[in-house]
């Protein structure tokens, strides 16, 4: 079983996407499902309906998964454990105020030294602990052995006792700590691989602490992907959906950043064949928007003419091939539908040409059909009187809503049945 996690309390970003893209081609190669799991713990800053977004949003991706799960409906669970970490004496009570530990930390940094925990409380005698009546928090004992992970991407990882501490596992509010939830939920889904950013490879001792004290013995295995950087790095994945970007592309990019694909345009089925963690870069990669326009480019182009007209608000076979030709100047498909909605829009036309312009619009009106553009052309110019940049200046601001673009023959070519609706 693997998992994609996803917090209700914002977007899904661009490394959240990758990361659900990856942890589904890994479980379909692997023969396993893939679970959701929305960390809903923190109900303060939850945002309404963002967990039915970000399902939708893997929807669109081609994301499958089994089932969803709500952190909080395992919440008994995380509660139950934790009581039984105390009553086998695994986990002990702090009643170290916050106050105190920033002091702590303080000194330890004034002494340059890594601040850890000193296990003040863990060996308070039991009426100190059981007459005590100021706020506690609850703490793993921290491990006495190496603990040691393995990582796809990183290779094998090992944390030294003197290394780690004895961390909070529940808070004084009696809210499981995020590392204790997921620790818990990750054992209750049987996980067996976790993919995510490297960001939460120091998380992974504390887990298999949680797991290792309650008894548990599988050992799961990590893959702990380097960050996306750069400006462009906190994208969201909603942003640009909106702004004209495909989701084959957008996944296409995702899984060709610090990868080796054997081709660099590819779909979400293609890369289940040959994607291997292994390959993945172990440095941070940088999110170049002007690469995944080139990509996002090479989907457009790839899709069915009917299918790409409606991008466009059409289903013609003939407006998608003419907005294929408009895709020598537009990436994106709201830019696209802003060249194709100007031929259709009424034209804004240069004051100088305003008189010129009213002659040839009548001329258009009142032209029969011609299947070439040069004969219809020639009767435009007959029957304005007018020639050179005079008549060509208007004439490709009536058929196009712009002073340049595309070659007028080829456009002509597929707006010719529309050429009464455009000149109007």
């Amino acid at each position: 079983m693997l998992r994609f996690t996803s917090s209700p309390t914002r977007d899904i970003h661009i490394g959240d996407l990758r990361i659900a893209l990856f942890n589904y081609i890994v479980s379909k190669q692997r023969g396993e499902d893939l679970i959701v799991r929305i960390e809903d713990m923190d109900k303060e800053r939850n945002i309404e309906k963002k967990d039915e977004e970000t399902l939708g949003i893997l929807e669109l991706f081609g994301i499958g998964y089994s089932h969803v799960v709500h952190q909080s409906q395992n919440f008994r669970f995380h509660a139950a454990m934790a009581l039984q970490l105390l009553h086998e004496a695994k986990a002990f009570n702090c009643f170290c105020s916050p106050e105190w530990l920033e002091k702590k930390r303080e000194e330890a940094k004034n002494n340059k030294e890594a601040y850890r925990y000193d296990d003040a409380c863990a060996s308070l005698p039991a009426e100190l602990v059981i007459d005590n009546e100021n706020p506690f928090t609850v703490r793993i004992k921290k491990s006495q052995e190496p603990i040691t992970i393995k990582d796809h991407i990183k290779g094998e990882i090992t944390f030294k006792p003197q290394d780690m501490e004895s961390f909070i596992i529940m808070n004084e509010n009696k809210i499981p700590t995020y590392n204790f939830a997921c620790g818990i939920d990750d054992m209750l889904s049987d996980i067996s691989l976790i993919i995510r950013d490297e960001e939460h490879l120091s998380d992974a001792p504390k887990e298999d602490t949680i797991r290792t004290s309650l008894g548990y013995e599988k050992k799961i295995e990590y893959a702990h992907l380097p960050a996306i950087v750069g400006e462009n790095a906190d994208l969201s994945v909603k942003w640009l959906l909106e702004e004209g970007y495909l989701p084959s592309a957008i996944a296409n990019y995702l899984i060709l950043i610090g990868n080796k694909p054997p081709k660099e345009i590819f779909n979400l089925e293609d890369a289940i064949e040959w994607f291997d963690l292994k390959n993945i870069s172990k440095s941070s990669e940088c999110f170049d928007i002007e690469i995944l326009r080139d990509i996002n480019k090479e989907h457009l182009r790839a899709l069915d003419t009917k299918e790409l007209s409606r991008y466009v608000g059409f289903a013609d076979a003939d407006i998608g091939e003419l907005a294929r030709v408009y895709l020598e100047e537009a990436s994106t498909t709201k830019e696209l539908k802003s060249k194709i909605g100007a031929i259709f829009a009424k034209k804004e036309l240069p004051i100088e040409f305003a008189e010129d312009a009213k002659t040839v619009s009548e001329a258009v009106e009142g032209a029969p059909y011609f299947e070439e553009y040069e004969d219809f052309k020639n009767h435009i110019m007959k029957e304005s009187q007018l020639e050179g940049e005079n008549f060509s200046k208007p004439l490709r601001i009536i058929l196009t809503g712009a002073e340049d673009g595309p070659d007028i023959a080829l456009v002509y070519k597929y707006i010719k049945n529309y050429i009464g609706e455009i000149a109007k």
